[in-house]
């Protein structure tokens, strides 16, 4: 039997190429630096207070980063035209270790849509403070927050509640998956409103977070 491949026509099949990355071409002074080695963290820009407006910086920073599509829906609109329609997406990027972002992106077509948001998740990632806030725990490793945080978005409130290594996380899937995506491995969670809207729910979550540093 040949080793190539037949197509049930009886020809070859043509091997299936894959996508091909596209390279990163640094356009700010910040990427420029990122590039060439001089910035090797993320930790020096936030401790500079600079601005990341490529998401290509992102990328080579933090190479482990994971983006999930958190959400898809349909944008339907009557214009003087007739109807209109537009795909939205949400999207979230975490590493699993104390980063996340979640970023939003709409469009005429679906795949785009995707990329949009993907790219502003990036350019939102930022860093969570994790801990061991749990008095029946106490045992000061990053597998939980350090003390109870509270967040809001929309209609959406969100309450993250520290707990015991072990435990796991108590939440829903979606909230779930991005408390995991930013690495937390134990909590409690309480959650009031529209949860399954998802733009509400993501801004809840991502405020929540935020706050371990805020507060802390």
């Amino acid at each position: 039997m040949s080793q190539r491949t037949q197509s049930r026509s009886g020809g070859q099949r043509r091997p299936r190429r894959e996508p091909e990355e596209e390279v990163w071409i640094p356009k700010t002074v910040l990427g420029q630096k990122v590039a060439s080695g001089e910035i090797t963290s993320i930790e020096e820009i936030i401790q500079d207070g600079l601005r990341i407006q490529e998401a290509g910086i992102i990328k080579k920073l933090l190479p482990d980063l994971k983006s999930e599509v958190v959400d898809v829906g349909i944008i339907q609109k009557m214009t003087s035209n007739g109807q209109s329609t537009r795909f939205k997406a949400i999207v979230a990027a975490g590493n699993e270790n104390g980063y996340l972002g979640i970023g939003r992106g709409k469009s005429k077509q679906m795949r785009i849509a995707i990329e949009k948001a993907t790219n502003q998740a990036l350019l939102n990632v930022g860093p969570i403070k994790l801990g061991c806030g749990s008095w029946e725990c106490r045992c000061d490793e990053k597998h939980s927050v350090p003390f109870k945080i509270r967040g809001k978005g929309g209609s959406v409130t969100i309450e993250i509640i520290p707990a015991p290594r072990g435990l796991g996380l108590v939440a829903g899937g979606k909230i779930k998956r991005l408390l995991e995506l930013a690495g937390l491995k134990d909590a409690w969670t309480t959650a009031k409103g529209s949860t399954p809207t998802m733009s509400s729910t993501s801004k809840a979550i991502l405020d929540c977070l935020r706050q371990t540093f805020s507060q802390g």
